[in-house]
C-alpha cells in the first residue's frame, strides 16, 4: 500500500516539474519576444531577442510558443528588408496555424503575405492570401484587421475589374468600420473605402451614385485631422466625374475652387496644380467652347509647368491630351510631336491604355504604311490587354471560387461535427435512459423511433448532396457550351465585322456607304446571336438551302476581311432538314473558327473549303497554303481545343495535317444521320 502511494506522488511531482520547467520556457519566450518590440532597443538588437526567442521556443517544441516566436521574428526580417525570409517564415506560420486550427494566427500570417506581395504589386498572389486570411476570420468578427483585409481584397478586386465583387467587400468592410470606435485611422479607412466605391461605380457608368460616393468621402476627409490632401483628390475626382458626364460648368467650377490652395498641397504633390489647370483645359476643349490659341495658351503652360517638375507620368498625360487637342483641329504635325512623347513614355512606363490612345491620335495624323503600321499595333495592342484581362479576372475568380468552396467544406465538416456530437450525446442519454427505466417498454419504443426518424433524416440528407452534385455538374456542362459559343460565335463574328471596318475606315464614297451599311446589318445579326444566347431559344439554326447561304456569306465575308483568295465546294446531295440543328452549328462555328486561326498564324494567301456526303459521312475540309506548324511540337491552343470539342461531341472525328511551310489540313468527319 505504503510503496503504491510513493509511486503515485512520484508521479504527481515529475508531472509538477515538467509543468514548471515548461512554464519557465514560456517565460523566457515571452520575455525576449517583449524585448523584440521595445523600441529603446536598436532593429539589430531587436533582431536578435526575436531570434533568440524562436530558437527557444523549438527547443521547446510548443507548437503554440513557436508561432508566436516566429510571427515576432517575422516582422523583424521585415523591418530588416530580408524579405524572402519574411515570405518564408510566414508561410511556415501558416502551415503551423492550420495545424494548430488557430484561426486568429491563420488571418495575421495570410494577412501579411496579402500585405507583401501587394505591396510588391503581384496583386494575384496578395488577393489569394488575403482570400485565405478572411475565410479564418469569424463571420460576425468585428475588428480593425478584418476590415482592413477586406479593403485591401477589395482594391485589388477593383484593380483586375472585378467591380461587383469588389463592392461586396467594400461595403462589408464599411459595415465593420460602423462598429468601431472613431480613430484618424478608421477615418482615412473611410476615406479610402468610399473614394474606392466611387471609382467601382464610375466604372460601372452609374455616375450619380459615383457622386454620392465622392461627397461621402469629402465629408470624412474634412473629419480628418490632416484630411486636406484626401479631400482635395475627392473634389478633383468628382469634377473628374462631371467632366465624363458633360457637365463642363460644375466641373469647371470644382476645379477652379482648388487653384487658390496651391501653397497647401504643392510640397506634397507640386505636380498636382499642373494636373488641376490641365483638368481645366480639357473641360473646356470636350465642351467645344474655346478660342484655339487661348487654350492652345493654357495647355502648354501646364505642360511647361510638368516639364520643370521632371514628372514623366503626368507629362505623359498632357502629352496625350495635347496630341488630342491638335487632332480635332488638325494640326498633324503638332499631333504626331506630342502622340509620339506620349507613346514614348507610356512604353516606358507601361501604361497601355495611354499607348492605346496614343497609337490611335497618331495613325490618325500620318497617311499610307505608317498609318497601317499604327493601327495594326493599336489593334494587337487592344487584342493583347482584353486577353491579359480576361486572365486576370479568370484567376480571381477562381481563386474566390475556390476560397467559397473551402468555406463550404469548413462548414459542412462544423455542421458534421455537431451532428456527430449531438448523436453522441443522443447515444449516451439513451442508454442513461435505457439503464434507469429499463423496465418501461413504451419507452424504449418511442427511444427506438426516435433512432429510425434519424436514420431517415440522415437518408434524406445524402440524397440532397447527390442530387447537388448533378445540378453543379450539369451548371458547369451549360457555362462550357455557353463559352464556347460566345468564343466560336459572337466573339468570332465582331472580330471579322471589325477588321472590315478597319479596312474601310479611311475610305468614303458610295461603295463604302454600302459596305458600312453591310456591316452594319452583320451587328445587328451578332446582336440577335447574343439574344439567341441569352434567352437559350431552341430554335432551327438553318434549314434547307438557308444553311449553304449562310455557310457561303461568313466564308465571303471574312476571306474579304482577312484578304484571302478561297474556293468552296458544295455537294447537293445532303439534306439539311434531316441534319440536327446541334451539327450545322458546330459545323458552321468550325469553319469559323479555321478561318480566323489562318489569319491569326498562317500567313496564308488560299483557302479551299469544301463540303461533302461520303458513305454516310459529312466531309469537311479546310486546306490553306499557309505557314504550316509541326503538329507533334505545337501546343493546341483554344480555338484548335474548341473545334476538337465541338467534333467530339457530335461524335465525329477530326484530324490536323501540317508541316512547317507547307500549309494546314484540317479535315471533319460527321455521321449523316445519327
Amino acid at each position: 500500500m505504503l510503496k503504491r502511494i510513493f509511486f503515485v506522488v512520484f508521479i504527481i511531482q515529475m508531472a509538477s516539474d515538467v509543468v514548471y520547467a515548461q512554464s519557465k520556457v514560456v517565460d523566457s519566450v515571452n520575455a525576449l519576444i517583449l524585448k523584440s518590440k521595445d523600441a529603446k532597443y536598436s532593429l539589430n538588437e531587436r533582431f536578435k531577442y526575436a531570434s533568440a526567442a524562436s530558437k527557444l521556443a523549438k527547443k521547446s517544441k510548443i507548437d503554440s510558443m513557436v508561432l508566436k516566436a516566429n510571427r515576432s521574428l517575422s516582422t523583424q526580417y521585415f523591418y530588416l528588408e530580408e524579405y524572402n525570409k519574411y515570405i518564408s517564415l510566414n508561410r511556415a506560420n501558416l502551415d503551423l496555424a492550420k495545424t494548430l486550427k488557430d484561426s486568429s494566427a491563420v488571418a495575421v500570417a495570410g494577412s501579411n503575405l496579402g500585405s507583401y506581395y501587394r505591396y510588391t504589386q503581384q496583386n494575384d498572389s496578395s488577393y489569394f492570401f488575403y482570400s485565405k486570411a478572411l475565410k479564418f476570420y469569424n463571420s460576425k468578427e468585428v475588428s480593425e484587421k478584418k476590415a482592413n483585409a477586406l479593403f485591401y481584397s477589395a482594391d485589388l478586386q477593383q484593380m483586375a475589374k472585378v467591380y461587383t465583387a469588389a463592392e461586396d467587400d467594400a461595403v462589408k468592410a464599411l459595415a465593420i468600420l460602423n462598429r468601431l470606435p472613431e480613430t484618424e485611422y478608421r477615418l482615412d479607412m473611410y476615406w479610402s473605402l468610399y473614394n474606392l466605391l466611387a471609382i467601382n461605380s464610375n466604372e460601372l457608368q452609374n455616375y450619380s451614385k459615383a457622386i454620392e460616393y465622392y461627397n461621402e468621402s469629402i465629408k470624412y476627409a474634412k473629419m480628418m485631422q490632416n484630411g486636406f490632401i484626401n479631400e482635395i483628390y475627392s473634389i478633383n475626382n468628382k469634377a473628374n466625374v462631371y467632366r465624363e458626364i458633360g457637365k463642363y460648368k460644375e466641373a469647371i467650377g470644382l476645379y477652379e475652387s482648388l487653384l487658390p490652395l496651391k501653397s497647401k498641397y504643392e510640397d506634397e504633390d507640386p505636380t498636382f496644380y499642373a494636373l488641376l489647370l490641365n483638368h481645366i483645359n480639357k473641360s473646356k476643349f470636350e465642351s467645344d467652347k474655346y478660342d484655339f490659341k487661348e487654350l492652345e495658351s493654357d495647355y502648354k503652360k501646364a505642360y511647361k509647368i510638368v516639364e520643370g517638375l521632371d514628372d514623366e507620368i503626368t507629362l505623359m498625360y498632357l502629352s496625350l491630351d495635347l496630341s488630342e487637342f491638335y487632332l480635332k483641329n488638325k494640326y498633324k504635325d503638332s499631333v504626331v510631336k506630342y502622340g509620339e512623347s506620349a507613346l514614348y513614355i507610356s512604353k516606358k512606363v507601361g501604361s497601355n491604355q495611354t499607348r492605346l490612345k496614343a497609337l490611335l491620335n497618331v495613325s490618325k495624323a500620318v497617311d499610307g504604311y505608317n498609318s497601317r503600321s499604327l493601327l495594326l499595333e493599336h489593334i494587337q495592342l487592344s487584342d493583347s490587354l482584353r486577353t491579359e484581362d480576361r486572365k486576370v479576372r479568370n484567376k480571381f475568380a477562381r481563386i474566390k471560387f475556390d476560397t467559397e468552396q473551402i468555406e463550404a467544406e469548413n462548414e459542412q465538416i462544423s455542421k458534421e461535427n455537431l451532428y456527430l456530437l449531438m448523436l453522441s450525446m443522443g447515444l449516451l442519454l439513451t442508454i442513461i435512459l435505457v439503464y434507469i427505466v429499463i423496465s418501461q417498454r413504451a419507452k424504449n419504443r418511442k427511444l427506438y423511433l426516435i433512432q429510425l426518424q434519424q436514420k431517415a433524416n440522415e437518408d434524406i440528407y445524402n440524397l440532397m448532396l447527390g442530387q447537388q452534385d448533378k445540378v453543379d455538374e450539369a451548371r458547369a456542362k451549360e457555362k462550357l457550351r455557353v463559352s464556347k459559343e460566345l468564343h466560336d460565335g459572337v466573339l468570332g463574328a465582331l472580330f471579322g465585322v471589325r477588321l472590315s471596318l478597319d479596312s474601310i475606315n479611311f475610305k468614303e464614297g458610295k461603295e463604302v456607304m454600302l459596305a458600312r451599311a453591310k456591316y452594319i446589318s452583320k451587328l445587328q445579326i451578332i446582336e440577335q446571336d447574343i439574344r439567341k444566347i441569352s434567352h437559350e431559344l431552341n430554335i432551327d439554326f438553318v434549314s434547307g438551302s438557308g444553311f449553304f447561304n449562310i455557310v457561303s456569306e461568313l466564308i465571303e465575308t471574312q476571306t474579304t476581311a482577312y484578304s484571302l483568295d478561297y474556293k468552296f465546294n458544295f455537294t447537293d446531295d445532303i439534306d439539311w432538314d434531316n441534319v440536327s440543328n446541334k451539327i450545322k452549328i458546330n459545323i458552321y462555328r468550325i469553319i469559323q473558327e479555321s478561318m480566323q486561326n489562318i489569319y491569326k498564324h498562317a500567313n496564308a494567301k488560299l483557302i479551299q473549303i469544301s463540303i461533302s456526303l461520303e458513305k454516310g459521312l459529312i466531309c469537311l475540309s479546310v486546306i490553306d497554303n499557309g505557314e504550316g506548324f509541326d503538329t507533334s511540337k505545337s501546343k493546341k491552343g483554344i480555338g484548335l481545343k474548341n473545334m476538337s470539342s465541338r467534333v467530339e461531341d457530335i461524335d465525329g472525328r477530326i484530324t490536323f495535317t501540317s508541316q512547317s511551310g507547307n500549309g494546314t489540313t484540317v479535315k471533319v468527319k460527321i455521321p449523316y444521320l445519327n
